[in-house]
């Protein structure tokens, strides 16, 4: 690894602290919904185009795709992955900065993600005569909203002409102190799908449940049945877990209703077990609904697959990050339930998908993602920058 770069790439993140600063803060003032980027989508090309990159816009509709070139730059490919979607949260920090848009913010961190890859793209530029091959940076829209916008670029073709050998991406993490970075190799973070179910009974006084078919008790028997999908049908060694957060019965004291509303999720991190677990689900619910006299409108709504880094590019990210930042610096992650569509792309080709320290407790910086109080250490960004463009860059170096 090349100490003469490292150093000048620290140099060159501090150098362009502010600009990514300003960066941030413009994006973080102008946020927009999912698949509604195209503010967002101009305010990025046009600082593409200030640094000297070709780029093409509209990819997914709101997307863009960009291209750092070295030197024979038809030798290798790696790709960059950064979201630009904001959340429907309205903003309660009192920042110079804060959100323009009542209801709109910048809650889970996509404008930092978008501002640090766009400080490393201009440092790799800078340095284009230090490496080989080609950077293809993918800004994508629709991170938070099914069905992802990760899925709407790849089928767009952004993973292709010319296709990466791998891609990197990277995520803030409000529990990790500000100046670390937090890495996994294989299984990280899990798949998630949507349950939506409709019981339907025969409602009717309370005091006369004979002549009743009562959703309530079938819907009771089937939260309870559907545990078994994940705890005698999977083995513990695999990650799943069944949650059904949100039960609607519009009876009373004395009436029993017509039906009960019921959603949940279930997410796993293993893509053969999804499909067998989704159909002992249908199987579960629609016989033991017809058991005991009732009927069930079921869908499920498949979400995000599981996201799983590559372990040989891991390690390699792991030890770059170790000499660019200490490796003191560099922590190990757990498994994550959470789900991120960036598990699209880790399904197509190797990929790695690594946490960006942003907490602060000293300035009170400890609000967690998707969260009206939810803000960064600044100082993030020239670390997030930085090591984006000293990861591909120490690779394409290496090769």
């Amino acid at each position: 690894m090349d100490s003469q770069i490292k150093e000048k790439i620290h140099q060159l993140s501090e150098s362009h602290f502010s600009t990514i600063q300003g960066w941030r803060h413009h994006l973080h003032q102008y946020p927009e919904l999912s698949f509604q980027e195209h503010e967002t989508m101009a305010f990025v090309a046009g600082e593409l185009q200030k640094i000297g990159l070709e780029y093409e816009t509209g990819v997914a509709d709101t997307g863009i795709v960009a291209f750092v070139r070295g030197k024979n730059p038809d030798s290798k490919v790696r790709a960059l992955r950064a979201d630009m979607d904001a959340l429907p949260i309205t903003e309660a920090n009192e920042v110079s900065y804060k959100s323009t848009k009542p209801g709109l913010m910048h809650a889970c961190g996509h404008d930092v993600h978008t501002s640090c890859m766009l400080g490393a793209a201009k440092i790799l530029h800078e340095l284009r005569d230090h490496w080989e091959g080609t950077v293809k940076l993918i800004f994508q829209p629709g991170e938070e909203t099914a069905p992802g916008g990760a899925s709407l670029m790849i089928k767009a073709g952004a993973l292709e002409n010319p296709r990466p050998d791998y891609i990197l991406g990277q995520h803030v993490m409000p529990l990790i102190p500000v100046g670390k970075v937090g890495f996994r190799k294989g299984m990280y973070m899990a798949s998630a799908d949507e349950i939506y179910m409709t019981v339907k009974g025969k409602g009717g006084h309370g005091a006369m449940p004979e002549i009743n078919v009562d959703p309530v008790l079938v819907t009771s028997h089937l939260i309870v049945a559907l545990q078994q999908i994940v705890s005698r049908n999977l083995s513990p060694k695999v990650p799943a877990v069944l949650s059904f957060g949100k039960v609607i019965a519009q009876g009373a004291t004395n009436v029993i209703p017509n039906e009960v509303y019921v959603e949940g999720t279930f997410r796993t991190m293993d893509e053969e077990w999804r499909a067998i677990a989704h159909e002992k689900i249908t199987k579960l619910v629609h016989g033991l609904a017809e058991s005991m006299g009732a009927t069930v409108d079921l869908e499920i709504r498949k979400g995000y697959p599981f996201l799983k880094n590559e372990p040989e590019l891991t390690e390699q990210a792991i030890q770059a990050a170790q000499f660019y930042l200490g490796e003191e610096n560099v922590v190990d992650l757990d498994l994550w339930m959470a789900a991120e569509d960036f598990s699209y792309y880790s399904q197509e080709t190797d990929a790695c998908f690594y946490r960006l320290g942003t907490r602060n407790e000293a300035k009170g910086i400890t609000s967690s993602v998707h969260t009206p109080t939810f803000d960064i250490d600044e100082d993030a960004l020239k670390i997030g920058a930085g090591l984006m463009a000293w990861l591909a860059i120490n690779d394409l170096q290496k090769d």
